[in-house]
């Protein structure tokens, strides 16, 4: 794709070191799962989000025709994708920052928010949430896995490329909050999402009235 834009993402300055100065030990840190930055999909994720289908090079010649379009992937192979409530979602994709290992992408979607976790974790996740004592304060979620599709939003916002089209479709647009930008992305689990769904219901319920409208602007991307 000879129109892929170029990722925006700050690069970190490099502090120049003189020739007579040691260099210092690296210390050792714990490993963590680095934090999406990417505003789009690169051609990284793209290639990740195209592995789901049984023709990645179908997918790939529709978004080189048209970057801005929205296509339908099969769940199951490459990922299984967990909708919530926008509000909910949000509180959720922040706890799993603030507290916890991380987040795959995460996507809004009319009204609903899209977190792609692994294989399997569409089977397993309702069923740990009904062990739960805070099953009743945790919006049902649509568990998509094995079997089903998703439509993901454009690899691109609209706006990007100046759509005539943009201002006419119907319903709120679908955008990624954090994009795929890695080939194999780490992708959380049921543990991880359960973990993440119980301290957003605590959120929730120990938040004051006026603060959700504030939160839903968290994860968007700048």
């Amino acid at each position: 794709m000879s129109t892929w834009p170029r990722d925006p993402s700050p690069i970190r300055p490099t502090r120049s070191r003189l020739p007579h100065q040691p260099r210092r030990p690296q210390r050792q840190r714990r490993p963590q799962h680095p934090r999406h930055t990417a505003a789009y999909v690169t051609l990284a994720g793209a290639d990740w989000l195209a592995s789901a289908s049984p023709f990645p090079r179908s997918v790939h010649a529709l978004w080189a025709s048209d970057p801005a379009a929205p296509v339908v992937l099969p769940c199951g192979t490459a990922f299984d994708v967990i909708s919530v409530p926008a509000l909910f979602g949000r509180r959720l994709a922040d706890r799993l920052w603030s507290d916890g290992p991380g987040s795959g992408p995460v996507a809004a979607q009319r009204g609903r928010i899209l977190l792609f976790a692994a294989v399997g974790t569409a089977q397993r996740l309702p069923a740990l949430l009904d062990w739960e004592e805070w099953r009743a304060m945790v919006p049902q979620p649509l568990c998509h896995g094995k079997g089903d599709a998703v439509t993901v939003p454009p690899l691109f916002p609209v706006d990007l490329f100046d759509s005539p089209e943009a201002d006419t479709k119907p319903g709120p647009p679908s955008r990624w909050l954090v994009a795929p930008d890695l080939r194999r992305p780490w992708l959380p689990g049921p543990e991880v999402l359960l973990w993440g769904c119980i301290r957003a219901a605590r959120t929730g319920l120990s938040a004051p009235a006026d603060t959700p409208a504030t939160s839903q602007h968290a994860l968007a991307p700048s």
